[in-house]
């Protein structure tokens, strides 16, 4: 496949990191709504921090986990970089599946679990108080591997794949 120009791999560079920085950043949001519903026994400010989540995991999450993704495959298959080339690419994709299910899929749940439990007045019994647990959990684990990510990327460690050997028959 051919591969791209410089100002074209920049510009799809950029696109990656603006939606990896809005992916990072509305998981910080989630986790100072979360500290805040947590703290609090007001339940104006439950619905509002459930509410607020419910709608970020539903829109910023989703368009940048997307945008990140879209662009992450764009970037290896037009550049010298590859999907499998490197290991801390293979290590970000990895990553990458696993920031899928926790923030698109499992952050998502768990907001609206708190949301619709918050709505009907079910707040502090056990299985709120579970769910409040792993979205936190979630979204702790989220913060960690995003920030690995950027990490990986910045530093590039581990090198290069060796190329594996032809055995002829």
């Amino acid at each position: 496949m051919k591969k791209i120009d410089l100002k074209t791999k920049r510009i799809l560079l950029t696109f990656h990191l603006l939606f990896s920085g809005i992916m990072l950043g509305s998981t910080v949001v989630f986790l100072i709504l979360s500290i805040a519903a947590a703290a609090s026994n007001n339940q104006q400010v439950l619905m509002a921090s459930y509410k607020t989540m419910n709608l970020l995991s539903k829109t910023s999450i989703r368009a940048s986990t997307i945008g990140t993704v879209v662009t992450g495959i764009f970037l290896s298959a037009l550049t010298q970089w590859g999907f499998l080339r490197y290991y801390w690419i293979i290590a970000k994709e990895v990553l990458t599946i696993f920031c899928i299910g926790i923030g698109m899929v499992g952050i998502y749940i768990w907001s609206l679990n708190g949301l619709t439990m918050v709505e009907s007045d079910a707040t502090f019994n056990q299985e709120f108080i579970i769910n409040q647990t792993s979205l936190f959990v979630g979204i702790i684990m989220q913060i960690i591997f995003l920030l690995t990510m950027f990490f990986l990327s910045v530093f590039k460690p581990w090198g290069k794949r060796k190329a594996r050997k032809k055995v002829e028959v």
